[in-house]
């Protein structure tokens, strides 16, 4: 549906990986990487104040699972994106399957073998916390001074992976498997980042 008064909605969600998964991952080094958690929530009200009616956010699975993970094309990009097109450039995994378990939209998600697919997957594997966005376009309608209902209108366009989830328990963890460095940590948040700047430092320098 065309509407010019859309706006980008991004929201984040807890997404764990599969510990299954991963080892299948360490054991099996020529196959994809395969992670698998929750995607989004319906029905419930997030962080940002907004709520996903249930008909629509399970129309719109439902219309990205046919049209855009059966056909091989459910990519997202590393971070947030700034606009509704995903760029190729940017594309560090693809969605390869959803199925809702209650009011929770799980997916399993293929790590790519591209420049951003590289540095997300050795984040994992450093036992970093990320979290998954979806990032859709849609109109809100206020419903009190915190909270506003999405749209009709609203079309999902990608799930994408990040540093600074805005939703309550919105972050990516690898299930099963210990950070390579472990420790007291004197300030946390601090320290992650930090320490997820150097990771990628690391990683881009061993690409290059």
């Amino acid at each position: 549906m065309n509407n010019d008064n859309r706006k980008l909605l991004v929201e984040c969600i807890s997404f764990f990986a599969d510990p299954q998964l991963l080892k299948e991952s360490a054991e099996h080094p020529n196959k994809p990487f395969m992670v698998s958690g929750i995607l989004q929530r319906k029905g419930r009200r997030n962080q940002n104040g907004r709520i996903y009616p249930d008909e629509i956010l399970i129309r719109e699975a439902q219309k990205y699972a046919q049209t855009f993970i059966s056909e091989r094309r459910a990519m997202g990009e590393l971070d947030h994106p700034s606009d509704s097109v995903v760029n190729l450039k940017n594309v560090s995994h693809n969605v390869v399957e959803m199925h809702w378990q209650g009011d929770d939209l799980i997916g399993t998600v293929e790590v790519l073998t591209t420049p951003n697919g590289n540095i997300l997957r050795e984040l994992f594997k450093n036992g970093i916390k990320l979290g998954i966005s979806s990032r859709g376009l849609g109109t809100l309608k206020k419903v009190n001074e915190t909270s506003s209902i999405v749209g009709d209108d609203f079309e999902l366009i990608a799930f994408d992976f990040v540093s600074n989830p805005s939703t309550q328990g919105a972050f990516m963890a690898v299930v099963g498997q210990a950070p390579l460095n472990e420790g007291v940590l004197q300030n946390p948040v601090t320290n992650r980042w930090e320490r997820t700047d150097n990771i990628i430092r690391n990683i881009l320098t061993e690409l290059g």
